[in-house]
């Protein structure tokens, strides 16, 4: 009986094995301020993306992929739960996740995998421009799941100032290349230990500040300046997309990795030529402009390369991963907005059976497959209805032709707008209530671990302007004021 005992457990531990080696080491990539139209594979007048092009040929390449918000914050928390933003207490950029919350990293590691984060978080609660994360912070990426990270609070550019792991480290060269060539060491260590890596690499660009290399805008001389350095640090955050592909294929690697790039919302108004197609509006907006993105999917050994017009979101990519990786059903917290795209891989859908959900400062929207509702006051009564299959620019509402359509959507948005209200008071959690200790938002500058850096960062071109401002609030708002007459 021992023995028959024994060879089973062998039998189970051998099957453990072959289905973890079976699992693909998952990569997520996010662009910051990245518009739905600056890709070359779109058509852009100006803009080359070859390295983002070749992985849209290979991958899935989605024509209607949407942000979970439309600004930073909020779409990255979306990522992280497989839940609208709301709901975690990610109100608006800067805002903190509840430390409640179940992450994607956290499911990951508990399933052997080796959790990476590199790159912008903003999650922790800390608005202004990026500045490098103190060890001691309580909603850092290594409270949410990550192992290692080389993270800062928000935007950053050329020769940022990180942190690893709690420890402030300089940098020279443009953000994107920094990044990745730090993530490919990451995944250097864990090829080389055979463990499988999950990877998030969240870009500062091509968000403002911008500030390209002089070769990258070479190519935009009849640009102005702020657009020049926009398209620019593009170019750069594309090269550095072609260095991770390289480095997977030469590693081995690229037939079972997943790697998932979005950016995390729409375009911006100031850049010429324009950053979000023949879509309405930009980054800010619950229309097409503001939430529609980039979004593609490469995995050789689990997906047929296509184009598909399937509805998809960033609030997906923690279910999918949940049915690709096989994570337990309670890795996320209920209820989750998004849903698995894993069947879509294999073959085209016809329908999405759940509708997506947007709430954001007081404003709503919801898209069920080809319709779309808006209410830019959720409080309000006017509600907006556009069919996006013939009319994906948003130019004509139907709310007044189409009445039952328009009123079906809208309540389907005040049930799920409700049922984040509940989400809020924490009432999903096992406590059955939110717990002290989340800190919303608040300027890094007014904490007194960042003003003992002032004199250290006080001519650092990302920090001199905000610091001077901390400084003398006062002189601020006078030269402020002086400016707008």
């Amino acid at each position: 009986m021992r023995q028959i005992i024994s060879g089973l457990a062998i039998v189970i531990f051998g099957a453990t094995l072959a289905m973890a080696a079976d699992r693909p080491n998952v990569i997520l990539i996010m662009a910051d301020d990245m518009g739905w139209g600056e890709t070359s594979y779109r058509g852009h007048p100006v803009l080359k993306t070859p390295n983002l092009d070749a992985m849209a040929a290979a991958g899935l390449r989605f024509e209607r992929f949407y942000a979970g918000a439309p600004n930073c914050s909020p779409t990255r928390a979306t990522v992280m739960t497989g839940r609208t933003n709301d709901r975690g207490g990610t109100l608006n950029h800067g805002y903190s996740l509840h430390r409640q919350a179940k992450t994607i990293a956290q499911a990951m590691q508990k399933a052997g995998y080796v959790t990476g984060h590199f790159g912008k978080w903003h999650l922790n609660g800390f608005s202004g421009p990026g500045a490098p994360i103190f060890g001691t912070d309580t909603h850092s990426p290594g409270v949410f799941g990550f192992q290692t990270w080389l993270s800062v609070t928000n935007f950053f550019d050329r020769d940022p100032i990180l942190s690893r792991n709690g420890e402030f480290e300089e940098f020279r060269g443009d953000s994107s290349e920094i990044i990745m060539a730090e993530a490919i060491k990451f995944i250097d260590q864990q090829k080389a230990g055979n463990k499988p890596f999950f990877t998030v690499i969240w870009y500062g660009s091509p968000h403002a500040p911008f500030v390209a290399d002089a070769a990258d805008k070479a190519e935009f001389d009849g640009l102005n300046e702020l657009s020049r350095n926009h398209y620019g640090e593009l170019v750069a955050m594309d090269r550095s997309i072609g260095t991770l592909r390289k480095a997977l294929a030469e590693k081995g690697l690229a037939e079972n990795t997943l790697v998932w790039f979005n950016s995390d919302n729409g375009g911006l108004p100031e850049v010429k030529p324009g950053t979000v197609g023949h879509l309405r509006n930009f980054k800010g907006s619950m229309y097409e402009g503001g939430l529609r993105v980039p979004g593609i999917v490469h995995w050789p050994a689990g997906i047929k390369p296509r184009v598909t017009n399937f509805p998809g979101g960033t609030f997906d990519i923690f279910p999918t991963i949940v049915d690709v990786v096989g994570l337990p059903e309670d890795s996320m917290v209920k209820p989750v907005d998004g849903l698995s795209l894993k069947p879509l891989f294999s073959e085209e859908l016809a329908t999405r059976a759940k509708p997506m959900g947007f709430r954001h400062t007081g404003r709503g929207a919801l898209i069920d497959n080809d319709w779309k509702v808006v209410k830019n006051r959720l409080a309000g009564e006017k509600v907006e209805l556009y069919d996006l299959k013939n009319d994906p620019s948003e130019k004509t509402d139907l709310a007044a032709e189409k009445p039952e359509i328009a009123a079906r959507l809208a309540k389907q948005l005040a049930d799920f707008s409700a049922s984040v209200d509940r989400s809020q008071q924490g009432l999903d959690y096992p406590e059955g209530k939110l717990l002290p200790g989340d800190p919303g938002t608040r300027p890094w500058m007014n904490m007194p671990e960042y003003r003992a850096m002032f004199d250290k960062w006080a001519n650092r071109p990302e920090f001199k302007t905000t610091i001077e401002q901390a400084k003398n609030p006062t002189k601020a708002k006078q030269k402020k004021k002086k400016a707008a007459n």
